[in-house]
């Protein structure tokens, strides 16, 4: 008690405290923990609490990974495949406008094209060759036609294929969800789920700070892992940040068992767990800015606010979450009524966070005239948006 007691004590001091000492953490009470989350986030990033207002595209659900919690990816003979045209994407984008959202999220499945014929086949008919090529071109579609701001996460990306999603996305993303190759063995999560294996996915990381694209990853937890390696996968991430400071945030996900898959009797993280993982993330990274999806926590997600986050992530007024469907969106007021009953200011942010906008090099001269039409001081959704 005495050794956690001089790691928070010397943490509040603004100390940065090491991986062994972060595993000691992962033991502290749970009050302490997110007393020092608290007063690190106070000083760090204020009394803001973000969100993104946004619509879910899912351009397609076919994917070449199977993970075993996973019922977002269909088989070609499933009648909910899709493969998702202009016209409906951009129906998405257009209602999502007239509902004044900044964001359209852009999400697929991990290079279907490279495992299934039909895909090939419905992408050469189209007039492209892989999933990410439609994508850019998606991505332009809607920017120009809505003024929706694109953020894409498709899974793994090449250096080439990076280069050509900056100039039409403010921000990217994907999750690490942890560095544990253990999780890819026989029997664990990511045993039939190639792109999954950490090492490409660290890499993916890399090449996007190198190109100086604000990016969002994240944790999954519960899928397995130990404590220790929710630390390893977190100062991962530091390392990174501190490298090439292109991380715009953090995601603690909570893993969800669902019904038809592999791992459906496995548990759903606990509350408290859940309270330490962010507390040490905050720790970890006083600077980050930390969400937590709060549709995947709709009794409680109010109890994050004192744990450490700043962020609720995007939330959407009109699509579901594709990936987790059976989770609806808490209505935004909702969740500004939570928000704002721990003293909190509430306010809109676009995909891409503040500081980056005026970071020299992070964005793309492409889409500068979107964001500035948008933003109010602060980097922040300028109020008057949502009354025009």
């Amino acid at each position: 008690m005495l050794i956690i007691n001089e790691i928070l004590d010397d943490a509040l001091l603004g100390k940065e405290i090491s991986r062994e000492e972060a595993c000691i953490l992962m033991r502290a009470n749970i009050s302490q923990l997110s007393e020092l989350a608290n007063n690190i986030r106070q000083v760090k990033k204020g009394n803001i609490i973000t969100y993104s207002r946004k619509v879910f595209i899912p351009l397609t659900n076919l994917c070449r990974d199977t993970c075993s919690y996973c019922t977002y990816k269909k088989e070609p003979v499933n009648p909910d495949t899709m493969m998702m045209k202009p016209e409906k994407i951009l129906d998405i984008a257009e209602k999502g406008k007239k509902a004044k959202c900044t964001e359209a999220l852009f999400v697929t499945g991990e290079r279907p094209e490279q495992k299934y014929n039909e895909v090939k086949k419905w992408l050469r008919v189209m007039g492209y060759s892989t999933t990410t090529e439609y994508i850019i071109h998606m991505n332009e579609l809607v920017i120009k036609k809505t003024g929706l701001l694109p953020h894409t996460n498709p899974g793994n990306m090449t250096r080439e294929e990076m280069i050509l999603l900056k100039q039409v996305n403010p921000s990217l993303g994907m999750m690490l969800e942890n560095v544990s190759e253990r999780l890819c063995s026989p029997g664990m999560p990511h045993e039939f789920a190639p792109s999954k294996n950490p090492k490409v996915r660290l890499k993916t990381l890399e090449i996007a700070g190198q190109l100086k694209i604000p990016f969002t990853t994240g944790l999954l937890i519960g899928i397995g892992e130990t404590p220790e390696e929710l630390v390893d996968s977190l100062f991962e991430i530091k390392k990174l940040h501190e490298r090439y400071g292109h991380i715009q945030e953090v995601i603690i996900q909570n893993f969800s068992p669902k019904p038809d898959t592999s791992m459906a009797l496995a548990l759903t993280p606990i509350m408290n767990y859940m309270l330490r993982v962010i507390a040490i993330a905050r720790i970890i990274m006083p600077e980050m800015n930390i969400q937590v999806p709060p549709n995947l926590n709709l009794t409680h997600y109010s109890k994050y606010l004192n744990a450490g986050i700043n962020d609720w992530g995007g939330i959407s007024p009109i699509t579901v979450d594709h990936v987790n469907p059976e989770f609806p969106w808490p209505k935004i007021d909702d969740i500004k009524n939570a928000t704002e009953r721990f003293r909190f200011r509430f306010k809109a942010r676009l995909p891409i966070y503040p500081e980056y906008i005026r970071k020299e090099g992070f964005l793309s001269e492409h889409i500068i005239k979107y964001i500035y039409a948008l933003i109010d001081e602060e980097g922040l959704v300028r109020e008057n948006y949502f009354h025009e």
